[in-house]
């Protein structure tokens, strides 16, 4: 028996950027009627609000949901409406000098889409995300910009030399997400523990990126139970399966 059943967002519960559609919403609700759920990813709180809060049933439990954005350093919790529970953000002399660092990685290793839509680095406040395509890009295109990470793996490499002390992720489907050293989904899983007082052993991982370098991985080398999925079909067949097993 397992207290806290939790996930990544992107890749996991949903399409990237896109919101839960209503079997995931309703699987989540089946979940929270037996377990607490926990979802950690490296957006922010707006993507957050339109992927998962919005989506989910009437009947869903939110006092048992916890929304942990931007990679577990902000924690949002429902009573009457959602509010933040803290909020760990990045000074100004820091954020220039990621963005700095992107545009001299990017430079130095000629990733250069052909398109791009929208905004490619976003300040999340505690973190810092560079998105190859835009963060507007279509879902088709960034399922066929970099399928098997190769891509953001060199783009990474080149920005740990330039921002040594820091923790820099590959997330979604063309992220890379920069925040404080040591801020991973492990760090965000540890504090997940101490404000709800459930115990790591007590607490399963469900992602798509459970593997070395991918920013799930973290959570396996913390010691958790994890499950990767293939993509939310996978991952309503694994919710299905955790939910029997707890009634």
């Amino acid at each position: 028996m397992k207290h806290l059943i939790a996930f990544d967002l992107d890749g996991t519960l949903a399409e990237s950027k896109q919101p839960l559609q209503e079997a995931m919403g309703e699987a989540l609700a089946d979940l929270l009627a037996v377990a607490h759920v926990a979802v950690i990813s490296g957006g922010d709180w707006p993507q957050f609000e339109k992927q998962v809060a919005s989506r989910l049933p009437a009947r869903a439990d939110r006092s048992r949901l916890w929304l942990m954005p931007t990679t577990g350093t902000k924690l949002y919790r429902y009573d009457g409406s959602w509010a933040p529970v803290y909020a760990e953000l990045f000074d100004d002399a820091q954020k220039q000098a990621i963005f700095a660092a992107f545009d001299a990685a990017l430079a130095a290793t000629g990733f250069v889409p052909e398109q791009v839509w929208g905004e490619r680095i976003e300040d999340r406040g505690s973190q810092i995300t560079f998105s190859a395509l835009g963060q507007q890009a279509p879902l088709d295109a960034k399922e066929h910009w970099d399928p098997d990470f190769a891509k953001r793996k060199v783009i990474q490499a080149d920005l740990r030399t330039r921002l040594p002390g820091l923790s820099i992720n590959i997330g979604g489907a063309t992220s890379i997400d920069v925040t404080r050293e040591g801020v991973d989904k492990a760090y965000g899983l540890k504090k997940l523990r101490d404000a709800s007082g459930i115990a790591l052993d007590a607490m399963m991982f469900i992602g798509d990126a459970i593997f070395p370098g991918g920013n799930d991985y973290p959570a396996k080398e913390l010691g958790l139970d994890t499950v990767r999925v293939r993509d939310p079909q996978d991952t309503l067949s694994v919710i299905a399966t955790i939910v029997a097993c707890q009634k």
